[in-house]
């Protein structure tokens, strides 16, 4: 046998073992063949480095190191998922769900405490491996991916195709590693999450290689196109596939079945040797999947379930104060150390002075802590009957404490505010708030070296990101800033120019303005210039911007300053323009509102609302005196009755796609 059918054949055997080991839990291959025949496979690839495949079990051990991670963008965006945190949130989501004409059955998935992650095979081989990042871009970690030994190198089929899991790691190997790192000196990790997560990002794969992490698949982005109709379906072809697969998982025929599973997995969420941080509930037919549709973040098929906070008590040392980009002032509880859902808390929320007083929070109290859906640290309430001595009433101070600017209160509000427009406080959040990664997105700008460039003076508005590139030398000098990561930071803030205006505009900061908001105005208005013309009507008549974001748009744009800063970074060429698809004036669309309801056959729902929203018309969820048209599908419901009863007009399939097609 010649030397390449031999690596063949030995890869074969390896991947097979490998296979039967971590996935199947049932090794045919004792421990001392297995060496054998990766020696053997070793000392023919260091002969025949020519020869080497790209499914070679050898790369498990790893071998490269990179400088950074390379930028990717997936085929399909990653989503994130709706949190419901109770039974009765649960319920609503399926109401929602029967409301559009629909009696699903479910699917209900552990949700995996870990990092997520993208993987393309092409004709079962593994080409890449890639980070979730911001849901359309990630970072390339292949050569990590490559270590990790549940994840197959190739598939039992040679399909291309692309799945989505979660890298995690077991309890028990936390504790080994943290054993490990205690003898050597080194920072603890505080949970399996940061521990996956870090390990999966290492630079240096030989050190992911050592982690032991883990791996689960559980989505399909375009299951139509191989053939599977059903989520259920989707995990078994996965399981055909070679994928390792959670096996608690269930199909359950109504919402009950689904509230029956979770109660009981919450009960055995200790004994599991993985950390899961809630279940994943997901409609289970793909084209109901697809008539449902999504939002700008996430699907309307698919809800996280969110574990009930966790609570622990430790002692208030302290309350501070810090303000944020609209010189929102927020006191801060400074509190003794303690563990919480395998993060260590020495700071929680008090959000504002009310907050504080109704529940009598004062420096020394034992309080209560918890994690609002397992993330935010919040106090909770003061545990009253061990407050031992008389302390003293919290009172919420009256001037910035960064600025001494007198604070004010606007009466419908809780917060008080810095109104100083140069508290430096407030310009660092702003900076740090315009170059996020729902904004500009400029990578390198991170909240330290936002804070450093402003203390040096490199950085005091938003208009100096982009002159830092006349700064040149001068960063060079500052310590750990060497020419590759300056000139990869100014190219980052020189890229940002190009960012469709939905970026800019939810960048600028307006209060009451989110990111969706920030898009929907700019589709609407499609340039900047337009958006500073707009009148309160203008902006009203657009679905999801009420009476007080309109406001609060209007108020920013007289503000002169605020034009000031709209010219300048003109003549630093941002771009001012949306870049997505346009609105296009059609007298039998625009400004009419449509509701769709029943099965729709002929394209997706979402579709159908882009298509509707391109051609100047508004979607709406609900039926009223203001709907102009209701686009029926199978079974429609409730809302085909209330339209036939308010005598609305009404479009089936065929009207529908004659309404879209017409010349």
């Amino acid at each position: 046998m010649n030397p390449k059918e031999r690596m063949k054949q030995l890869v074969d055997i390896l991947n097979e073992a490998n296979y039967e080991y971590y996935i199947l839990d049932n090794p045919k291959l004792s421990d001392f063949e297995y060496d054998r025949f990766m020696q053997e496979l070793q000392e023919l690839e260091e002969k025949n480095p020519d020869l080497v495949l790209p499914d070679t079990p050898t790369k498990r051990v790893g071998s490269s190191v990179v400088s950074e991670f390379k930028k990717v963008s997936h085929l399909y965006p990653m989503l994130s998922l709706g949190n419901v945190f109770n039974e009765d949130e649960i319920i609503a989501f399926d109401e929602r769900i029967k409301k559009q004409g629909f009696n699903p059955t479910y699917v209900c998935e552990l949700k995996i405490d870990g990092l997520g992650v993208d993987l393309i095979y092409e004709n079962g081989v593994l080409v890449r491996g890639a980070t979730r990042g911001d849901g359309v871009v990630g970072e390339d970690i292949t050569s990590n991916v490559k270590t990790i030994k549940t994840i197959p190198l190739r598939l039992k089929e040679d399909v291309s195709i692309e799945v989505r899991g979660e890298i995690y790691i077991d309890k028990e190997d936390l504790i080994r590693i943290n054993k490990e790192r205690k003898m050597e000196g080194l920072e603890l990790y505080q949970n399996c999450r940061n521990l996956a997560a870090g390990s999966a990002r290492q630079l240096d794969s030989k050190i992911t290689a050592k982690r032991n992490l883990k791996n689960f698949v559980y989505n399909l982005p375009n299951p139509v196109d191989h053939g599977i109709y059903c989520q259920s379906d989707v995990l078994n072809y996965f399981e055909k596939l070679g994928f390792m697969v959670n096996p608690k998982r269930r199909v359950c025929k109504n919402i009950n079945e689904v509230i029956e599973f979770i109660n009981e997995m919450t009960l055995k969420r200790e004994e599991l040797p993985y950390d899961i941080d809630g279940m994943v509930i997901k409609v289970d037919d793909v084209t109901m999947q697809d008539n449902l549709g999504y939002t700008a973040r996430s699907p309307k098929w698919a809800v996280a379930y969110k574990f009930p906070a966790m609570e622990v008590t430790t002692r208030l040392k302290d309350i501070i104060f810090t303000v944020g980009r609209t010189g929102k002032i927020t006191p801060n509880a400074i509190l003794e150390p303690v563990k919480l859902a395998g993060s260590t808390i020495r700071r929680a929320t008090l959000h504002n002075e009310d907050y504080v007083k109704q529940k009598d929070i004062r420096v020394g109290d034992i309080v209560a802590i918890r994690k609002a859906g397992d993330v935010i640290p919040e106090v909770v309430k003061v545990i009253k009957e061990r407050r031992e001595y008389p302390l003293d009433e919290f009172k919420m101070i009256d001037v910035c404490p960064f600025c001494g600017s007198k604070l004010i209160r606007k009466e419908e509000e809780a917060n008080h505010y810095c109104p100083n427009p140069n508290c430096d406080a407030r310009n660092i959040e702003k900076l740090i708030h315009f170059v996020s990664r729902k904004a500009m997105n400029i990578d390198g700008l991170g909240e330290r070296i936002i804070e450093d460039f402003y203390n040096f003076g490199y950085l005091k508005k938003i208009t100096d990101i982009y002159d830092l590139k006349y700064r040149q030398e001068e960063l060079k000098s500052l310590e750990g800033f060497g020419s590759k990561s300056i000139n990869n930071l100014l190219d980052a803030i020189e890229e940002s120019k190009n960012n469709s205006l939905e970026r800019l505009l939810f960048g600028l900061g307006i209060r009451h303005f989110g990111e969706k908001s920030a898009k929907i105005i700019a589709q609407k208005f499609s340039n900047m210039d337009s958006i500073v013309k707009a009148t309160f009507e203008q902006l009203t008549q657009i679905v999801d911007v009420g009476d007080i974001m309109a406001k609060s748009i209007i108020e920013f744009f007289n503000d002169e300053e605020n034009l000031k800063l709209i010219e300048e970074l003109k003549k630093r060429d941002v771009n001012m323009e949306y870049h997505g698809k346009k609105t296009v004036i059609d007298e039998d669309f625009y400004n009419k509102k449509f509701v769709i309801t029943g099965t729709i056959s002929v394209m997706p729902r979402d579709q159908i609302k882009d298509k509707i929203t391109e051609l100047g018309g508004i979607t709406t969820e609900s039926v009223s005196k203001k709907t102009d048209v209701v686009i029926v599908g199978d079974q429609p419901g409730s809302k085909y009755d209330k339209a036939k009863e308010l005598n609305i007009e009404i479009w089936n399939e065929d009207k529908l796609l004659e309404m879209f097609n017409k010349k």
